[in-house]
């Protein structure tokens, strides 16, 4: 499996994603939390606002009771009892709200207790006062020990009062500074969070913008990829088809769709509509060629007919195989090639081996006619001109015995071309069998074999050490014997033939004749000093009957060259001929060194 670093992978902007909405939600909860503690400060002040001020009405209102309650003493004005009366009603509602403004202090509620008994207290010496002065039974003493005892109950409401006062400013202060320690390095721990999560969002920006430019230079290679996919489509003759074994949905190449002659995309994908163009007579065999693509991995490639929208019958071969996609999907992808030219082309080539067949046992039977056939009446004509010149040769005239000669030379020559023509003929036919030989021993063969010319001509032949060679040995020695016996037929006249057989190895590029390759080739020379030949034959010289000189010059058929062209060829190598007239000629053979 392929390692991914994790800053190039998938996971890691997933990661980044994960931890930035962690954050997020770590800022969120922090401010929802100071939020709440914000509107919880405010909740205090206002509530320590809202018991400030109802104890001061809790006061006010109990000086307004005691206030009625001396005016009406000294001036016996009944309207003064008003405030009075209502103050204990008003009293008693305060005392609530207070008590339920504190209910969440304990201190305040301690206080609001002792409150409520010197606030009673004093509600019962006014209304004792009040009744004392109602009967006429109360002395001056009386009435100022009372007093007295109503101005301390006063005093100590109001101490109290002003304690309850003091008590919720501590507590709304203690309250302030625990929200202001919490928002002190609340802003801190937002901003690091807030820088981390920047950093984290910028990483990640930088990541999908790299990402997308990868993209984007992706999609742009993927569409020129496409588009030159298409155009090698169309300039191949092949369309391409995919089908994902996940959804069983096929999709067609644009030149799926014009191979069997209809428009691009128009009509959907499937199975059933594509072997609706397939010949009704290979309609079974592509259905089981591809009825088990689900379960084999290859689609071996098969050919079938079909029959395209304008009733053309064209050859396709078809081939796939199994793909894993990206995704972990497997895909199978498909090519249809045309192969009409091909399968066309084959056919050609069946019919022309079978005609090159039927030419071969014809040529067979040629063969067969030259070597039995025509030699027979040839030996029949020699025989009977024998008997003629034995017994009446002398009994002819001049003119007869003219006719005679001539009859005999031509029955030689006859008897040369046959001989000639079944050895070219074995040359072509003969089993190619290669095996190691020394060219050495095929020379010196061949130099006995020409002996009885060789001596004749008094012949000197010069050679080189010649190599081991992978050959047919019967075709090399008569190649040798082909281009000795073609120099000393050539050779001029009160002059000894001089013929040097030269060898080396060399690189293909060394001779314009070779191809271009790697491959190392012996360059064996066969160099004479005989009559040559102009260069512009050196070609023609090598086909086959094509002679030079007229036959009453030179003896030969003309087939001799072409044999040694022939041999070479069968050995991958090549042979040339170079001559200069009236000073000699040059053979040069290349075979391969391998």
């Amino acid at each position: 499996m392929k390692y991914i670093p994790l800053h190039k992978s998938p996971l890691f902007l997933k990661i980044i994603f994960i931890v930035s909405v962690a954050i997020i939600f770590f800022i969120g909860g922090i401010t929802f939390k100071h939020i709440t503690v914000l509107k919880k400060s405010s909740a205090w002040v206002s509530n320590s606002y809202e018991v400030n001020i109802e104890l001061e009405c809790l006061i006010s209102y109990i000086k307004d009771a005691e206030t009625g309650q001396r005016g009406y003493l000294l001036s016996k004005d009944e309207s003064f009892l008003t405030p009075y009366n209502n103050s204990k009603k008003l009293v008693k509602q305060s005392f609530k709200r207070v008590s339920i403004l504190t209910a969440n202090s304990r201190t305040q509620q301690s206080n609001l207790k002792k409150l409520l008994y010197f606030i009673n207290k004093k509600q019962n010496y006014l209304s004792k006062t009040l009744y004392l002065h109602e009967l006429g039974m109360y002395d001056e003493k009386t009435f100022k020990n009372n007093l007295i005892i109503e101005k301390k109950t006063m005093d100590s409401i109001r101490l109290k009062i002003e304690d309850m006062i003091s008590t919720q400013k501590t507590l709304l202060q203690n309250r302030q500074q625990d929200y202001e320690a919490t928002m002190n390095y609340t802003p801190l721990l937002i901003y690091l969070t807030l820088i981390v999560t920047l950093i984290l969002i910028t990483i990640a920006f930088i990541k999908m913008n790299r990402d997308l430019v990868l993209l984007r230079k992706t999609i742009n290679t993927l569409s020129v990829a496409n588009e030159a996919n298409n155009l090698a489509e169309i300039v191949g003759g092949f369309g391409s088809w995919h089908l994902n074994l996940e959804t069983n949905q096929y999709t067609f190449s644009d030149n799926e769709y014009r191979l069997i002659g209809c428009d691009p995309q128009s009509f959907e994908a499937t199975r059933a509509t594509f072997l609706k163009f397939v010949h009704p007579d290979d309609l079974e065999f592509v259905k089981q060629n591809t009825s088990n693509i689900l379960n084999d991995n290859d689609l071996p490639p098969f050919t079938y007919r079909i029959i395209r929208k304008d009733n053309e019958i064209r050859y396709f071969r078809s081939l796939g195989r199994i793909v894993n996609i990206a995704s972990g999907n497997k895909t199978f992808i498909g090519t249809t090639s045309d192969v009409t030219e091909e399968v066309y082309a084959k056919n050609l080539v069946e019919e022309r081996n079978r005609e090159l067949e039927s030419s071969n046992k014809e040529l067979t039977a040629f063969n067969y006619i030259a070597s039995h056939d025509l030699q027979e009446p040839l030996r029949k004509i020699e025989i009977f001109m024998s008997r003629l010149v034995s017994k009446d040769y002398a009994n002819l005239s001049p003119a007869g015995q003219q006719y005679v000669a001539s009859i005999q030379s031509s029955a030689n020559r006859m008897r040369v071309l046959i001989k000639d023509l079944l050895h070219f003929s074995r040359i072509n036919k003969a089993e190619k069998i290669f095996e190691e030989a020394d060219l050495n021993y095929l020379l010196e063969t061949a130099k006995h074999e020409l002996a009885p010319t060789i001596e004749e001509k008094k012949a000197l032949i010069e050679s080189n050490e010649l190599p081991t060679l992978n050959v047919i040995p019967f075709q090399i020695q008569q190649l040798f014997i082909n281009l000795i016996s073609n120099s000393l037929k050539y050779s001029k006249e009160n002059s000894s033939p001089t013929i040097k057989i030269n060898c080396e190895m060399i690189d293909a590029h060394e001779a314009e004749i070779l191809p271009d390759n790697n491959i190392k080739y012996y360059k064996i020379t066969f160099k004479d000093n005989g009559i040559g030949f102009e260069q512009e034959y050196a070609t023609k010289i090598f086909i086959l009957f094509n002679r030079l000189h007229n036959k009453n010059e030179y003896q030969g058929t003309g087939i001799g060259l072409a044999i040694c062209q022939k041999i070479v060829e069968n050995h991958k190598g090549f042979i040339v001929a170079k001559g200069e007239l009236n000073v000699g000629s040059t053979f040069t053979v290349y075979l391969p060194a391998e």
